[in-house]
């Protein structure tokens, strides 16, 4: 496939790129981490990068596994940062690729850090991050002028696996009017309950969306307080959203339509009195 005939950076020798894939349909890559991939001689990947994406690298380029996965033996962070540095000093374009946005919730912050404290030179390209496109293509938009104003992107564990305990969770569950968990399936069940306790409404619409955009992509509709209870029926990577939007999947499932899906809901009721034009 070409390149559309368009002004993209050069991949110079001795750089790091951080990438972001995007959820994990291919057709969602930019096109300068497609340039990317084209360029480099080497490929530092995440668990969450798709195959498919992996296929479409230079046939040439190295290909290393950094993938981390909770609860299963991973490379430590200062280790692929460190290998990083090694690589671009040894002369290789160095691309490494991230699920979804590399500052979104995927460590691309620390790893920048540690490539400007070694002088290392690199760029970030930016990526569909996985609470817009995941939730794009489960048919439920994070914002809809009607139903909210603002959206909140919560990390459903802190840097040592544990639910987050830095944050006001009174003050998040009464502050936006949705909220999309990243990686808290784990924590379902306590998150659930924080909520509650800081006054949500157990009733209120929950969707619980795993592999996202992929073709074993699957959403359970559901509620705040039932949505625990559902959590054994997917396996990670998911997005947990709280909020009215979920309703909205009703008319909007267009991928699980394409594909032939049944929707998979417990029984809501999915009508409101505003206007969803």
């Amino acid at each position: 496939m070409e390149l559309p005939a368009i002004s993209l950076p050069e991949f110079v020798p001795g750089w790091v790129w951080l990438v972001g894939a995007g959820p994990g349909d291919p057709a969602l890559l930019t096109l300068a981490a497609m340039h990317a991939l084209r360029a480099a001689d080497v490929v530092v990947y995440d668990a969450l990068v798709d195959p498919r994406i992996l296929a479409l690298a230079n046939p040439d380029a190295e290909q290393i596994y950094a993938g981390k996965r909770g609860g299963r033996p991973s490379p430590k962070q200062p280790d692929i940062s460190a290998r990083l540095v090694q690589l671009a000093r040894a002369g290789h374009r160095v691309l490494r690729l991230k699920g979804g946005d590399p500052f979104v919730f995927g460590r691309g912050g620390e790893e920048a850090l540690a490539l400007v404290a070694a002088g290392i030179p690199f760029r970030v390209v930016p990526g569909i991050t996985a609470a817009t496109g995941g939730l794009a293509y489960a048919g439920i938009p994070v914002t809809h002028r009607d139903v909210n104003t603002a959206v909140t992107f919560v990390t459903g564990h802190n840097v040592k696996g544990d639910v987050p305990d830095d944050l006001d969770w009174t003050a998040l569950a009464r502050g936006a009017p949705v909220l999309v968990f990243y990686m808290a399936l784990k924590h379902l069940d306590e998150i659930a309950a924080r909520l509650i306790g800081g006054g949500r409404d157990a009733n209120e619409p929950a969707a619980i969306v795993t592999s996202a955009t992929t073709g074993e992509q699957q959403v359970i509709e559901t509620t705040l307080g039932a949505a625990p209870s559902r959590a054994h029926e997917v396996t990670p990577p998911a997005l947990f959203v709280v909020g009215e939007v979920v309703r909205l999947r009703a008319g909007l499932d267009w991928f699980g339509a394409l594909s032939g899906r049944v929707l998979d809901a417990d029984p809501l009721d999915l009508h409101t009195d505003r206007d969803a034009g």
